[in-house]
């Protein structure tokens, strides 16, 4: 049998390109001198070969580590980025909303008890108590502080009233 001797490079070197490297034979055997086919240049097998038939996918796998195309890395590493990227933004727009409470408490209305007499309305006690206001806005508002369910009042009931201000 013939062993096929290596001229050039090492085979084994991943730096160079397959082109580079051809098969010869032995001094004084008679071997061809043909290039060595793609398929069988990019094998780093230690063992020797002895038929010419291309490997199977599985024999391939298990000599070659698996690498990434162009498109697969950038989807593998800018996937996870562009997740991060919009749950940055969502979290960002959310705590820094629009809706926010005011800086300022709101004034508190001073306010009067009163004791509805025989005959009075919201219209005339909103008129007594808070004369430079508009009644249809003391009215409203002494409906909401009293919890009130309509305007009518009864005699002897006890009110607040928003004071002038």
């Amino acid at each position: 049998m013939v062993t096929p001797v290596l001229h050039g490079s090492s085979l084994w070197t991943p730096a160079r390109p397959e082109n580079h490297l051809r098969l010869v034979s032995a001094p004084g055997a008679s071997w061809p001198t043909t290039p060595i086919p793609p398929a069988f240049a990019a094998s780093t097998s230690t063992q020797p070969r002895t038929s010419m038939q291309p490997r199977t996918s599985m024999q391939r796998s298990a000599d070659r580590p698996l690498t990434l195309t162009r498109r697969g890395r950038l989807l593998l590493v800018g996937l996870p980025i562009a997740l991060g990227v919009a749950a940055l933004i969502l979290l960002a727009a959310f705590l820094t909303s629009q809706a926010q409470a005011g800086e300022s408490a709101p004034a508190s209305t001073a306010t009067v008890e009163v004791s509805v007499a025989s005959g009075d309305t919201l219209w005339d006690l909103a008129v007594r108590y808070a004369p430079e206001r508009d009644p249809r806005d003391v009215v409203a508002e002494i409906v909401e502080l009293n919890d009130l369910r309509s305007s009518v009042v009864q005699a002897g009931q006890s009110i607040a009233v928003p004071a002038a201000r």
